[in-house]
C-alpha cells in the first residue's frame, strides 16, 4: 500500500475510535431537568475527569413559590436574592460541604508537624480543660466523636448567629453537657470545627479566614470561596463557593494533594481523612445518613472503598470516586430532606455508567 493511502484509511479509521470512547451525556442533561424542579428549581453540575472538566450543565428555573422564599430569606439577612438560573460561577452557601473544606486546612498544619490528630484540644483552649473537655482531640473534632450533646439544629443556628468572637464561641461550647466519653459517641453537628478553628487561630495567632485563603483558596484558585462576614465563621457550615471553585478543591482530593503541580496536601492526609472511623462499638447519637453504609473520617462521609463526599443541608453535593478516577459537584439550593441521599446516590451511579 502506497504511503498516502495507508494516511488515508488511518484518517477514515479515526472518528469512529474516537467516537466510541465520548460519553453520552444527555442522560445527565434530561437527569438535571427531571430534578431541578424538586431540587429548589435550579442544579448544576460540574464533572471532572483526567485532568480536565468534562461536564458543566445547569438545568431549571425558579417558580413563584421559590422566588418568594428566596426574597424573604434575602430580606432577613439584610441581603438581594439571585434569582437567576444556575451558572458554573454562581456563587452561594454551601452548608456542611464546608467541613471538606475546613478539614484540609487542620491538615495542612498536621502536614507541617504544627499539629497532631491525636493532640488533646485543652492544650490551646483551657476553657474546655475547665469544663471536662481538654482531653477531646483533634481527630475527634473533625468526625464528630468529642462526645459533646449538641442542640438540635435550629437551636444551634440561633446560637452561632449570636457568637460575638471566636473566644465566646468555645467559652459557649465549654458549657453544653457531654453524652459520652470521646471517640465512643457520634453526634454529626457543628461543634467539633468550631473548637478545631479555633485550635488553629492559637496555633498560627491569625483568624480562620485568613489562614483558609492563605492555604486553601488561593493555592487551589478558589476566589470565590469564603466563609462569609459573620462576626464568627462556622468552620462547619459558613462557607460560600461555585461550581467552578469547588471541582478545584475536589480535583486535588482525587489526585492525593495535588492541584496544577503544586502540593496542598500530603498523601498521607488525604488518606487519613478517608478512613471510616464509625467502628461498629461506636453509638449512634444522631446522624444525617439514613443509609447504615455510610461512615464518616475526617471531615468527609464515606460511601465503601470508593467514594467520599461531604453535602450540605442547602443541597449541594460535591463527591470524589476513586474507583473511577473522577470528581463532581453538584450545586443546589433547596431544605426539602425527603429522598435526598437516595437522589445522591442515583446520580453518582448514572455519572458512573456515563463516564468512559
Amino acid at each position: 500500500m502506497r504511503p498516502h493511502h495507508l494516511l488515508l484509511t488511518i484518517a477514515l479509521l479515526l472518528p469512529p475510535l474516537f467516537g466510541h470512547s465520548q460519553a453520552n451525556f444527555k442522560p445527565l442533561d434530561q437527569w438535571l431537568d427531571q430534578h431541578a424542579p424538586i431540587m429548589g428549581g435550579r442544579a448544576y453540575l460540574v464533572l471532572y475527569k483526567d485532568g480536565k472538566i468534562v461536564y458543566s450543565h445547569g438545568a431549571g428555573q425558579l417558580n413563584g413559590r421559590q422566588k418568594f422564599g428566596l426574597k424573604m430569606m434575602a430580606q432577613m439577612f439584610g441581603q438581594t436574592p439571585d434569582l437567576n438560573p444556575f451558572t458554573s460561577s454562581s456563587k452561594i452557601p454551601i452548608a456542611s460541604c464546608s467541613k471538606w473544606l475546613s478539614a484540609a486546612l487542620v491538615m495542612t498544619f498536621v502536614d507541617e508537624g504544627k499539629l497532631r490528630l491525636t493532640d488533646t484540644v485543652g492544650t490551646w483552649l483551657p476553657v474546655l480543660t475547665q469544663h471536662g473537655k481538654g482531653n477531646i482531640t483533634i481527630s475527634q473534632c473533625l468526625s464528630h466523636l468529642t462526645g459533646i450533646k449538641a442542640p438540635p439544629i435550629r437551636k444551634g443556628f440561633k446560637e452561632e448567629a449570636r457568637m460575638s468572637s471566636m473566644d465566646n464561641a468555645i467559652a459557649g461550647i465549654a458549657d453544653m453537657p457531654m453524652e459520652g466519653k470521646p471517640g465512643t459517641v457520634f453526634h454529626y453537628s457543628n461543634l467539633g470545627f468550631q473548637i478545631a478553628g479555633a485550635v488553629l487561630e492559637k496555633i498560627s495567632g491569625s483568624d480562620f479566614r485568613t489562614l483558609f485563603k492563605q492555604r486553601i483558596s488561593d493555592p487551589l484558585d478558589m476566589p470565590n470561596t469564603d466563609f462569609g462576614d459573620a462576626a464568627v465563621p462556622v468552620p462547619a457550615g459558613s462557607g460560600n463557593s461555585t461550581p467552578d471553585d469547588y471541582i478545584h478543591f475536589l480535583a486535588m482530593i482525587l489526585n492525593k494533594g495535588m492541584y496544577n503541580g503544586k502540593r496542598i496536601l500530603s498523601e498521607e492526609s488525604v488518606a487519613a481523612m478517608q478512613v471510616n472511623l464509625l467502628t461498629p462499638d461506636i453509638r449512634i447519637s444522631f446522624s444525617p445518613a439514613a443509609d447504615v453504609s455510610f461512615g464518616y473520617g475526617l471531615g468527609e462521609w464515606t460511601l465503601g472503598t470508593h467514594t467520599v463526599t461531604s453535602p450540605g443541608i442547602f443541597g449541594s453535593f460535591p463527591w470524589v470516586n476513586k474507583e473511577k478516577h473522577y470528581a463532581g459537584f453538584l450545586l443546589g439550593f433547596y431544605f426539602q430532606q425527603d429522598d435526598r441521599n437516595k437522589r445522591y446516590i442515583e446520580l453518582e451511579k448514572l455519572v458512573d455508567q456515563t463516564l468512559p
